[in-house]
């Protein structure tokens, strides 16, 4: 192979593009990020980061699947102390009458005791819940699966709608599940962690164990369910969030 010698003149000029090419390109994302901040806000984000997370969803929702599960632990390797990811909807005293409000598609809408949720087939899962502040822990829980509760309530109709929305019974938290998400074998009303009954600061008497989302789709304290094929309002989702938020 033969050697190639450089002149000192050929060295300049090409370091000379080099600074030329790097200031020419830190100028256009200096542009391109002017340019970010002066476009309308949609949902809580800027325009054209709000497009970006919905192309995002297109992409990955197909993905979600029944036979598309996340991976489970012994019960063993569950963590005893389990941190808390946030008090959104749950800051007002709890009603000592709770129940659990289910807003069918019709109108009519149905009443559901904690009682007569335990009262159907339990489902535990040992995962490894995921926050968007970046820290994850092994926990256990313990409820109904959601495709079951819909099923012994009857809620067909309602589960072939693409969403469905969750609420506190304070309304200060709300989330929208995108239907294949919530139906998934995974998801689950929880009333139990750690083999015992929901602490309050982790949603007693009800939250949502969604395995296959963030943390802050696992709505704590559910006060009302209903049904849509819109979007649901979603607490994060209006602050700039991904509405999908999957894993």
């Amino acid at each position: 192979m033969k050697e190639q010698i450089w002149s000192k003149k050929k060295i300049r000029n090409k370091t000379i593009l080099s600074f030329v090419v790097f200031f020419v390109m830190m100028g256009l994302a200096y542009c391109s990020w002017k340019w970010l901040f002066t476009q309308p806000e949609e949902a809580g984000a800027l325009r054209p980061l709000r497009a970006v997370l919905k192309q995002n969803e297109k992409i990955f929702q197909p993905l979600v699947s029944q036979n598309h599960l996340t991976k489970t632990y012994p019960i063993e390797k569950a963590e005893k102390k389990v941190r808390v990811n946030g008090w959104d909807g749950m800051e007002s005293p709890l009603d000592t009458n709770w129940n659990l409000k289910v807003v069918r598609t019709n109108g009519d809408t149905v009443y559901i005791t904690i009682d007569d949720i335990k009262k159907l087939p339990k489902t535990d899962i040992v995962f490894d819940f995921k926050c968007v502040e970046g820290w994850n822990q092994i926990t256990h829980w313990a409820g109904v699966k959601f495709s079951d509760f819909a099923k012994y309530y009857k809620l067909d109709k309602e589960t072939q709608m693409q969403y469905v929305g969750m609420i506190t019974p304070d309304k200060g938290y709300y989330v929208g599940i995108d239907m294949p998400s919530a139906v998934h074998p995974q998801t689950i009303l929880c009333y139990e962690m750690n083999g015992k009954e929901l602490p309050l600061d982790q949603g007693y008497p009800l939250r949502l164990i969604i395995p296959v989302k963030y943390g802050v789709k696992h709505i704590k304290r559910i006060g009302s369910i209903y049904f849509s094929n819109a979007k649901p309002p979603d607490f994060w989702a209006e602050e700039g969030y991904d509405y999908f938020l999957g894993l």
